[in-house]
Formats: structure tokens, C-alpha cells, sequence
């Protein structure tokens, strides 16, 4: 199969240090490549993915992170390189709605965010003609107009997370400064239950710079470390040595890659019962769910659980095989219904020629 993956034109494939987006397409790109299909990867040009890189690409603009101009030419670019190919798998939002696409090639995305209003308005009128996949059950039930195809869970190349023991003695948090993440609940927790917390997490852009200057500075103490945004070797030696990954968002997020991360370091997840959370921990056996008051007294528990389980699962359901299946499948689903089309339009041609042009009188 020829596949084409077209990612955002603001961050690198795979990311530097925070893009949740562009480790899926690596991952992605990676295993399909793998698995023997020929891919080829519109994204930035200082990606470093090890396949085939689309021709015409720029390098990665972080500064115009969520530009309309900037996608849209980024999109131009990456249709122009299609040609050829015998399915794209799109995960920027304007792509799939750009109109001089080639009409003939089957297209997929990927709903990556939330389902707000507007996004719904977006994703509705893409389903006319693209099939959608949700990251998760819970994201898909937040817009139930919205057409998705399939639900299918984010996956992790487990050979490059190594296993940690868990003795560090801390808790951690990693993700973004923000308030829908929960860090000022994770310093809460990690106090009230008596841990150190060690954080490490993005802080660039204006907003997320006003939330730690206004809420969470003011709170860091002697026992809480700020470590700011690090790449993964770091951050799995991180998380192998925390006694538990702190996850207590407030939102619902549509899927939370940094828990299969931390589980698949061995590490166990404690968080809130809210988005995609209680389709990735299980309570009891991979972390603890509960609301944010009662987590202190499950952070305390949490050295007791069994940290092979926590990467065992990563293994048998979160995995970039898993990933990469399921969305071989989905491709071969969706060309098989294209090539039935053509079939039929065929048919129905040949048939109205043999009646001749007294057919249509």
C-alpha cells in the first residue's frame, strides 16, 4: 500500500521535546513502514523520521503555531506531493477541507482535539467526504453528529521506553503548564500525601507563562522542583524512577499519551476519572481514578501495585503494533469500498452504452 501521512508544518516529526501529534505520526510512519508499506511523510524539513520525506517541504515554524496561513500553505504543499499515492492519512484540520485535493484519492484524519462547537461545525462537514477517527470512545461521544469511522487508541513503540524501578521516592507530573492538566491539583496531592513532586512540562506560550507566574510559582515549595521541558530520554527516566505518574486533569481530554508513557516505563497513574483516562488505567490494577480530594490517599498506595502489570498493559493494548493494525485495517476498509464504487460507476456506464442514446430520451 502506498500511504501518505501529511502532519502540521510547526513542529519537527518526531518532536524535540512536547508534541503529542507528531510522536503519533512517528510512531505511525515508523510501523507502517515496518509492516512493508511504502509511506511518504509531508511534515516538516528538519524532520528526522526515517522514511521517505515529501519533496517542497520548509522547516518547522513554531512561532506560527496555529496560523491559518501557515497550515494552509503547508497543505498546499503536501497535496502537491500525493500524487501517486494510494491513501492519505491527514492530521492537520484544514487539510482534509482543502478543495484542489485530488478528488480520485481516498482521504482519513485524525480528530486530535477537543470537540468544541466550532471544531464539531469543522469535523461535520469533513465526514461529507473523509473518514474520522476518534483517539478515544469518550472523545467521540462528545459530538455524536460528528460521523467517525473508528475509535482507535493511540499506540507506543515499547523498544525505546526502557523499564524503571520506581525508587525515586517521588511523584511526577509531565505535560503543559496549564490549568486543564491539573498541575496545581498535582502539587496538592503530592503534598497532602507526603511525596516530593518533580515537574516537568512545556511553558511557552503566553498563557501557559501567566499560569505559572500567577498560580503555580507561588505554590512551588521546598518539596515541589520545576524542571521545565525535556526530551524523552529524560522524561522515561523521569517517570521509571516516580512511585507514580500524577494525572489529575480537569477536562476531558480526548487521549492522554503521557499515561501509556508512564505505564509503559512501569510506573502506575494516578488521576482523575475524566476524557479517555478510565479507557487507558485500570483502577486497582494499572493506577487509581478518583476524584481529585480522594487521590492523596491513592498516591499512597500506589508503591503497592504491580509495575509489570502497568507495562504489561501498554503491551497488550497500547502498543505502536496495535496502532499500526488497526489502522491498516481501517485503510483497507475504506480502498476496498473505493474500489467497489469504481466497479459499480463502471458497470452502470458500460450498461447505459449498450442501450444507446435512447436510454436517456
Amino acid at each position: 500500500m502506498r500511504i501518505g501521512l501529511i502532519g502540521n508544518p510547526w513542529i519537527p516529526v518526531p518532536p524535540p521535546t512536547y508534541g503529542g501529534i507528531e510522536r503519533v505520526v512517528d510512531h505511525l510512519a515508523r510501523g507502517l513502514t515496518a509492516a512493508g508499506h511504502e509511506v511518504l511523510l509531508a511534515v516538516p524539513s528538519d524532520s528526522e523520521c526515517p522514511v521517505a520525506l515529501a519533496p517542497g517541504m520548509t522547516p518547522a515554524v513554531p512561532d506560527e503555531m496555529g496560523l491559518t496561513i501557515s497550515e494552509m500553505s503547508h497543505v498546499v504543499r503536501s497535496y502537491a506531493a500525493m500524487e501517486g499515492m494510494d491513501i492519505v492519512h491527514d492530521h492537520t484540520l484544514a487539510g482534509p477541507l482543502y478543495g484542489r485535493r485530488p478528488r480520485h484519492l481516498p482521504v482519513v484524519t485524525t480528530i486530535h482535539g477537543p470537540l468544541l462547537p466550532d471544531a464539531v461545525n469543522v469535523y461535520r462537514a469533513m465526514g461529507k467526504d473523509t473518514s474520522i477517527i476518534a483517539i478515544s470512545r469518550d472523545q467521540a461521544l462528545q459530538a455524536p453528529d460528528v460521523q467517525v469511522t473508528r475509535v482507535i487508541h493511540h499506540g507506543l513503540d515499547l523498544s525505546t521506553v526502557p523499564v524503571g524501578r520506581g525508587d525515586g521516592g517521588y511523584a511526577c507530573f509531565v505535560g503543559r503548564i496549564c490549568a486543564d492538566k491539573g498541575v496545581m491539583e498535582a502539587i496538592q496531592i503530592a503534598r497532602e500525601a507526603g511525596y516530593p513532586l518533580h515537574i516537568a512540562a512545556k511553558m511557552r506560550e503566553p498563557a501557559e507563562l501567566r499560569y505559572f507566574r500567577d498560580v503555580v510559582e507561588p505554590l512551588l515549595g521546598p518539596n515541589e522542583e520545576y524542571i521545565g521541558e525535556i526530551g524523552d530520554r529524560e522524561k522515561y527516566e523521569l517517570m521509571g524512577g516516580a512511585v507514580a505518574l500524577l494525572n489529575p486533569i480537569q477536562w476531558h481530554e480526548p487521549f492522554g499519551l503521557v499515561m501509556i508513557e508512564a505505564m509503559a516505563t512501569g510506573t502506575p497513574v494516578i488521576g482523575t476519572p475524566i476524557g479517555s483516562a478510565p479507557e487507558i488505567v485500570e483502577h486497582g490494577s494499572t493506577g487509581y481514578l478518583a476524584p481529585t480530594e480522594q487521590l492523596p490517599a491513592f498516591l499512597q498506595l500506589a508503591e503497592g501495585l504491580d509495575r509489570a502489570a502497568c507495562r504489561a498493559a501498554v503491551q497488550e493494548n497500547f502498543s505502536s503494533e496495535r496502532m499500526v493494525a488497526d489502522h491498516l485495517d481501517l485503510y483497507g476498509e475504506i480502498l476496498a469500498k473505493d474500489i467497489g464504487k469504481q466497479v459499480s460507476t463502471l458497470r452502470s456506464l458500460d450498461e447505459n452504452h449498450k442501450k444507446g442514446p435512447l436510454a436517456h430520451a
